[in-house]
């Protein structure tokens, strides 16, 4: 059976709100280029972070271990862990789209929290399409457009220490986390990871702590299996960045 063709007045909206969310989330690149910068990592490395790695928050990571002296192996765990969530994404997402080869391996790439909110709930696979290619597309390419900026802006500052930068990516990571601190599980989560990465601190290797903490994040969730690990939140759950 095939499905009714969008009207234009939905093709327009599905447009409108994806294009909406790119904007807003595609800026943020400008801080994690000007964080990259001022942890060690050169524009080069910064811009092909964004067009490579693509999700925020693994990237934050990422630049983090890095700042810390950290070695890029226990950099790229940190990373790999916090991605986690977008193979998740993709068992959700995968049979709703019904894309197959090239297509499905182009969408993994733009398979992120905002591209999967803005489609999971749609009423067809045209519209799930639209609004999963326009906000993907658009998050996509301002956020390398805007790290690039961040990257070359960082670059001119100089010595990030001078200005305080040193102390970003910390910044940066409680952005990340404060709008998931509505939910009282969440909180005991945070700080239970927190006390068991500070515990780990002064007898590890940069990095390291912050995986033992992803740890936590992960008993909660095998504890919490009855709960369906890819549900998306709705308008009225909080959510969060990437």
């Amino acid at each position: 059976m095939t499905e009714p063709a969008l009207t234009p007045s939905e093709r327009s909206g599905i447009v409108r709100d994806g294009l909406a969310v790119g904007v807003a989330t595609g800026a943020y690149g400008i801080g994690f280029g000007a964080v990259s910068v001022a942890s060690g990592l050169s524009v080069a490395q910064t811009c092909v972070l964004s067009l490579l790695m693509f999700t925020g928050a693994s990237q934050f990571a990422l630049a983090g271990v890095v700042a810390a002296g950290g070695a890029p192996m226990s950099g790229a765990a940190t990373a790999l862990l916090l991605g986690t969530r977008n193979t998740l994404y993709g068992l959700r997402m995968a049979p709703l789209l019904r894309w197959r080869g090239w297509r499905r391996a182009a969408a993994a790439h733009v398979l992120i929290d905002e591209s999967t909110a803005m489609s999971v709930n749609r009423e067809s696979t045209a519209a799930a399409r639209l609004g999963f290619l326009t906000t993907g597309g658009s998050v996509f390419v301002l956020w390398n457009l805007a790290t690039a900026v961040g990257a070359f802006a960082g670059e001119a500052v100089g010595d990030p220490r001078t200005f305080g930068l040193d102390a970003a990516v910390g910044a940066a990571f409680l952005a990340l986390l404060w709008p998931r601190l509505k939910d009282r599980r969440n909180v005991l989560v945070g700080v239970l990871a927190a006390l068991v990465a500070l515990s780990m601190v002064p007898i590890t290797a940069p990095g390291v702590p912050v995986l033992a903490a992803g740890g936590v994040a992960l008993l909660v969730g095998v504890l919490a299996r009855g709960e369906d690990p890819t549900e998306i939140p709705g308008p009225g759950d909080v959510g969060g960045h990437r």
